[in-house]
């Protein structure tokens, strides 16, 4: 059986010399791509009509949708004013990608710093994400989950075990985002070294969570380059001193049949997104 896999980059297509979300959802269908990952790192600033032509493209065109939240966010802070703004910004976020229909909404859950251990920074995470979560039940938002992602630093609360206590702490409006190449870079190479690894991980959060959680699974993967701590820089498939290894991942994905929205993160974008693709056709699995 063929997996069900799509492919897409996180924000617009490098190979897009102009135009908006919407010429770049044009752009990655037109090359045979199908997910595109909108990209709010530095703020949600886009309109309520803009959100609705955009997500009418992608309907259009088959192109599932995601969205990338904010990076000013810390939910495990110290700070109160912090954390009320980070819920601000979130809220933010999945109201946009309510209106353009973006099925997940990806974001770093927090930091360490000023917690006397990592159980403590998670559980301030958990509460101050609940008021989310409120207001996404308040509004009976359908069809839209937030996603706490797998982290690539050891200071960053985001481990596979943190992200799934998370989700199922939250509840139905929660499922994880797994970005493999964070999950190598804070492992400091250790994971994502072998089919098992990946097909571990992925079997573990189905068995948190449920299979709601892994279908689709909302995944983000490019090379990437670890120091002390984890995570420095992506990298490109061609540069290979770096891993993962895509192959590896696709593999784990055929041998456990898994349904998943694939996110490049590459530098080089919807490029890479159709090496993996490529890659996966090849061995016969898509």
């Amino acid at each position: 059986m063929a997996l069900r896999l799509r492919f897409g980059p996180a924000g617009k297509p490098v190979g897009l010399k102009s135009g908006d979300y919407v010429k770049g959802i044009e752009y990655v269908a037109s090359i045979g791509l199908n997910a595109m990952e909108y990209e709010a790192v530095r703020g949600v600033r886009v309109s309520e009509p803009k959100a609705r032509r955009i997500g009418e493209a992608a309907r259009e065109r088959d192109v599932k949708l995601s969205m990338h939240a904010p990076y000013f966010l810390n939910f495990a802070s110290t700070s109160e004013e912090t954390r009320r703004k980070s819920v601000e910004r979130l809220v933010a976020a999945v109201q946009a990608a309510e209106w353009m229909g973006a099925y997940a909404v990806v974001f770093h859950p927090g930091y360490y710093k000023g917690h006397s251990s990592a159980r403590e920074a998670l559980d301030t995470t958990i509460r101050a994400l609940k008021p989310v979560v409120e207001f996404m039940d308040s509004r009976s938002i359908k069809g839209v989950w937030i996603a706490p992602e797998t982290t690539g630093k050891t200071s960053q609360v985001g481990s596979v075990e943190e992200v799934a206590e998370i989700c199922r702490s939250l509840g139905k409006y929660c499922r994880p985002a797994v970005d493999w190449a964070h999950i190598y870079a804070r492992s400091e190479g250790r994971l994502v070294t072998s089919v098992d690894h990946v097909a571990s991980i992925v079997e573990y959060f189905e068995r948190e969570l449920g299979t709601s959680a892994v279908k689709p699974l909302h995944t983000h993967f490019s090379r990437i380059e670890y120091g002390r701590g984890g995570e420095r820089e992506h990298h490109t498939l061609a540069e290979t001193d770096y891993g993962p290894d895509w192959q590896l991942v696709c593999s784990a994905y055929s041998e456990i049949g898994v349904e998943a929205v694939v996110i490049s993160e590459s530098p080089i974008l919807e490029k890479d997104a159709l090496v993996m693709k490529r890659i996966c056709e090849e061995k016969g699995y898509i």
